[in-house]
């Protein structure tokens, strides 16, 4: 019923009172509720126990795994993700509200990012009776929102996405609660704040919010700051800035951090296509704010 991957979990540690971010040399302080992390990459072995030193609220990955990994005395909720695959059965979604375990199901289009190959490929066919389901058990669909059609650009996938799926899913199932995560453009923001609160929201990751797709190319092709959905124009991450800084509720943080070995991540052929953003988010420091 569980994913065999580390992955994608969203993670709530349990902490309350405010961090406070001052801005040096300007006269403003701004103070923001602890939050969060509701999208988080987790690996097992040596990078698990790295991830787990600088995220130290954090759980979840192989839950076993992850538990031996915690340091001493830790507090938190681990909310685990099951993966949505044409496969999926209607009591497997019976199976996972019941368990306590699992609070929310993830949609991968086949092929759209890491290990998605067994990912959705026909959402309003094979798996209409989950999501009728899901609807009844009050279970979120968290959404990585880009189509996979090679013939639509890298930069327009998630607009795409949004035309062609999202606002048709949200139609059929408007009381499903939906998540889009990781959004990226201004398009993305419209569309969460035209839809019912409480039934649709995003979430917004670190490197979106301080980086724009100049910063893959500045100074030579940049690696590092490769991730899926791509980085985009400054007008987009102006658009994402100006939603987490809005109030509104529909705008979370998932920091869709994911580390991999250094060498590999900077391989010409082989560019992996996450960022590790833990020491970006906001458990440690966020240049820019």
């Amino acid at each position: 019923m569980t994913r065999r991957r580390s992955d994608s979990k969203a993670i709530r540690p349990r902490q309350e009172g405010l961090n406070q971010l001052k801005a040096k040399g300007a006269k403003m302080e701004l103070s923001i509720t602890q939050p969060d992390d509701w999208h988080l990459h987790l690996r097992d072995g040596d990078l698990l126990e790295v991830v787990i030193s600088h995220k130290q609220q954090c759980v979840f990955g192989f839950r076993e795994s992850i538990l031996k990994a915690l340091l001493a005395n830790s507090d938190f909720i681990s909310l685990m993700t099951l993966h949505l695959t044409d496969t999926t059965t209607r009591e497997e979604i019976k199976l996972a509200r019941d368990s306590g375990v699992v609070y929310a199901v993830k949609l991968y289009p086949a092929g759209a990012t890491t290990d998605s190959k067994d990912g959705v490929a026909d959402l309003f066919g094979k798996c209409l009776p989950v999501l009728e389901e899901m609807v009844k058990h009050n279970m979120p669909l968290l959404v990585h929102g880009e189509v996979t059609d090679p013939e639509v650009d890298i930069f327009d996938r998630e607009r795409v996405f949004i035309d062609t799926v999202l606002r048709a899913l949200i139609q059929k199932f408007p009381q499903l609660k939906v998540v889009m995560e990781h959004v990226t453009t201004v398009d993305a923001v419209r569309f969460v704040e035209s839809c019912s609160e409480g039934f649709v929201a995003a979430t917004i990751t670190p490197q979106h919010l301080v980086l724009n797709r100049n910063s893959l190319f500045q100074g030579g092709l940049q690696p590092h700051n490769y991730c899926l959905p791509v980085l985009k124009r400054e007008t987009h991450r102006q658009a994402i800035v100006s939603a987490v800084t809005s109030g509104s509720k529909s705008f979370l943080l998932g920091t869709d951090s994911a580390p991999h070995e250094r060498q590999k991540k900077g391989m010409f052929l082989w560019m992996c296509w996450y960022i590790y953003a833990m020491p970006l988010s906001p458990y440690h420091s966020m240049p820019g704010f």
